[in-house]
């Protein structure tokens, strides 16, 4: 398509916007009406040449009482049709004795009549209608008299939206408009808006450079392997589609045409699905499937499998809404995740990209030579979020013990529209060549990019053609370069290995020791208050005064309590536990004196002599209870012994203040890292073998970091002496003016 014409369309009908809407509609609304408008002046474009001959058949159908509307197709020669009596504007091609109406032959009937013509269409065009809210804008439009004005515009013949040659006002012959050049026109329009918008396009427009090394990512290196056959492009989480028809457009041109392709997306926003399907109608593709719904809860391609998949899912956004469909009591031991495709892992709820990343490995083609290729940004979260074991590590670990990760580049930074965070492309593969089994290749294209005149939103910077070339280079060669290395698979993971230390305790009774034993640890304050205003009391129950005064007294503090720990306050069977307590604690102290015992194990075996020799039956709880009210940690103290083995090993209590992990690489051998690296500092440390866990992150900062040693001190001593000459009298010269 001329350029020339593309760009005089567009500014045409971009200039529609400030010409009809100002004043009536916020800026930020404009793409409301012009988009959607856009679409049906074009569907109405197509459809004038056959309008006659539809609404024949329609007729007939009428006439013969017949529903089934689908054959008027035939007639309008697209797959979609509008019976209304009425088209935009009249055409000097046609017979002017045609049986239909331009809507602006009838200004003062335009808004109605304009509500039939939007009645008219065919259901999928409906579809489209709903999900744009066109009717919701029309009383808008009728209320500030902007219809006849705004049809008329769309209507000129100053452009042409038709797919025949036309002239102009002037007598000028305006060139037809094909299917491919109206999307151009389109993308470009919704292009514009997101940048009007910027605060918005990030959530549905990913730059176009960033799209073109996608696609030329996953089809460069297979090109030659592409045969005559039809391919299936999946999107999880496609926008606007611009991923899809680049996509399709760059490997039919790589391939000179001898590859045909199914285009397949699903997308969660009403309006950009719109966007989206109106994008592939009046770029006239053949095969296409864009499904409206949340992919993670609602996946409309659920036993569909693809060739190639390309996806920019929303990150950093909670799938909250999606839980329920996903999987049972969540976070809890019992957990059940119901959808297959999320078996290996689920990310934390207030970030699911990853599950989109999981939908689209699940999908990957298993039984075919090229298997499946993806493509899909992430911002770094999905690189090194989540420890070892939890949701994140999990699906990493899963991607890269399969084997399916071939690389990762990590884009410029403010790359996006609204967003100025790190992101990444992950390249995966279910077939990789000899060369990249067992390896990951990252490539830092932080430096790869020029600086835009004006920013775009977040978006300061553009790729040009060379960098994605240079990026292109780096995949394919699989070489290491100072931006570009290649790495084994293991490389990524470890051993989150948790090493333990004993318990040391030192013991000795107490009278203070013992009266705490009277309290609870978690509400202690509140019961020595009540203890001090009511005393023994307390054991005969608590009265309706005792438990209101002690109310009054919260509510004056202002001291909060949990509702269950005010019913224990409350409950007289904490009271008589806590006096039993003290009651054993002192039995055993009249015993055993105030000896102070830094080896608890010894002490231990004092307490249960005494206990012995009471006329009373004592707990295991409650033993453990006054044990512990009367003892304290100590680095000094002799470990405290949990069992022996039958081997005579002897195994002591781990003390969980003292409990550390230690990130030991996949490639060392755990019992050699543990004896150079812990050993030497803490001689009674232990591993707990129960307690490893195997994760995986990368951290691109490790692995390219670049040292820059500080400024020498005289270097930085000579800046501060030349600042200060140039900043000399400066200050006198302000104090005078």
């Amino acid at each position: 398509m001329n350029n020339k014409v593309h760009n005089q369309i567009v500014s045409f009908i971009w200039s529609i916007a400030d010409d009809v809407l100002r004043d009536d509609f916020v800026r930020g609304k404009y793409r409301d009406i012009i988009l959607p408008f856009t679409v049906l002046r074009r569907l109405d474009a197509l459809l004038v040449p056959t309008k006659e001959d539809v609404l024949k058949g329609y007729k007939f159908l009428k006439e013969n009482k017949i529903d089934d509307l689908s054959g008027l197709t035939h007639q309008s020669g697209y797959p979609f049709f509008n019976t209304s009596g009425f088209t935009f504007s009249n055409s000097s091609l046609f017979d002017s004795n045609h049986p239909y109406t331009a809507l602006t032959n009838d200004p003062a009937n335009i808004d109605s009549n304009l509500e039939e013509y939007l009645d008219g269409f065919s259901e999928n065009i409906q579809q489209i209608i709903d999900r744009f809210e066109i009717r919701k804008q029309l009383p808008k439009l009728k209320e500030n008299g902007l219809t006849p004005l705004l049809i008329e515009k769309l209507a000129s013949k100053e452009i042409n939206l038709s797919p025949v040659e036309i002239k102009n006002t002037k007598g000028e012959v305006l060139p037809p408009l094909t299917n491919l050049g109206m999307g151009y026109v389109f993308e470009e329009l919704i292009r514009k808006f997101n940048e009007e918008n910027n605060e918005e396009a990030g959530e549905h427009f990913t730059p176009r450079e960033i799209i073109q090394l996608m696609t030329h990512l996953i089809f460069l290196p297979i090109k030659d392997k592409l045969k005559v056959a039809q391919y299936s492009i999946y999107d999880s989480a496609c926008g606007s589609g611009g991923m899809l028809t680049e996509a399709e457009k760059y490997a039919k041109r790589i391939t000179k045409n001898k590859t045909s392709f199914s285009l397949y997306g699903q997308e969660v926003n009403p309006e950009t699905w719109a966007v989206c399907n109106s994008d592939m109608l009046i770029k006239g593709e053949k095969d296409y499937h864009i499904a409206y719904g949340s992919t993670l809860s609602n996946d409309s391609f659920q036993f569909k499998e693809f060739d190639f998949m390309l996806s920019n899912p929303p990150y950093g956004k909670a799938w909250k809404k999606d839980e329920d469909s996903i999987v049972i009591e969540r976070g809890k031991t019992n957990e059940l995740i119901k959808d297959p495709r999320f078996q290996t892992g689920l990310p934390k709820i207030s970030d699911g990209q990853l599950l989109f990343l999981s939908n689209m490995v699940h999908k990957m083609k298993k039984g075919t030579e090229l298997g499946s290729r993806i493509a899909s940004v992430h911002n770094g979260s999905s690189l090194f979020t989540g420890n070892a074991g939890q949701g994140e590590s999990e699906i990493r670990r899963y991607l890269i013990e399969s084997d399916l990760v071939e690389c990762i580049v990590a884009l410029p930074e403010k790359i996006f529209y609204n967003t100025g965070i790190p992101t990444y492309i992950w390249i995966l593969s279910n077939r990789k060549e000899k060369r990249r089994q067992g390896k990951i290749q990252l490539i830092n294209a932080l430096e790869l990019s020029t600086p835009l005149r004006r920013n775009l939103g977040e978006k300061n910077c553009e790729m040009q053609p060379s960098h994605i070339k240079q990026i292109e280079d780096l995949y394919l060669n699989f070489k290491e370069t100072n931006i570009s290395k290649v790495f084994d698979n293991e490389d990524f993971g470890y051993y989150d290995v948790t090493i333990e230390r004993p318990l040391r305790y030192k013991s000795q009774f107490t009278n203070e020791a013992i009266e705490n034993l009277r309290y609870l640890n978690t509400i202690a304050d509140e019961m020595k208050w009540m203890y001090a205003q009511f005393g023994d009391n307390l054991y005969e129950g608590i009265s309706k005064e005792i438990k209101q005064k002690t109310e009054l007294w919260l509510k004056d503090e202002d001291i909060k309590i949990s509702t269950a720990n005010k019913k224990k306050l409350f409950n007289n069977a904490t009271w008589k536990t806590q006096k039993e307590l003290m009651r054993i604690a002192k039995d055993i102290f009249s015993n055993i004196g105030d000896k102070l015992f830094d080896n608890f194990n010894l002490f231990n075996k004092e307490v249960d002599k005494v206990l012995k020799t009471l006329s009373y039956k004592v707990s295991a709880t409650n033993k453990k209870k006054v044990l512990l009210a009367v003892s304290w940690k100590d680095e000094e103290a002799e470990p405290v012994i949990k069992k022996k083995a039958k081997d005579g090993t002897i195994i002591y209590e781990a003390d969980s203040d003292l409990r550390d992990t230690e990130i030991v690489p996949l490639n060392e051998n755990i019992e050699d890292y543990f004896n150079r690296e812990v050993i030497p500092y803490v001689p009674d440390a232990w591993i707990n073998y129960d307690k490893i866990t195997k994760g995986y992150m990368i951290s691109f900062t490790r692995y390219f970091y670049n040292y820059s040693p500080p400024k020498d001190l005289e270097l930085i001593k000579q800046e501060i002496l030349d600042l200060e000459k140039e900043t000399e009298g400066i200050l006198e010269e302000i104090i005078k003016s």
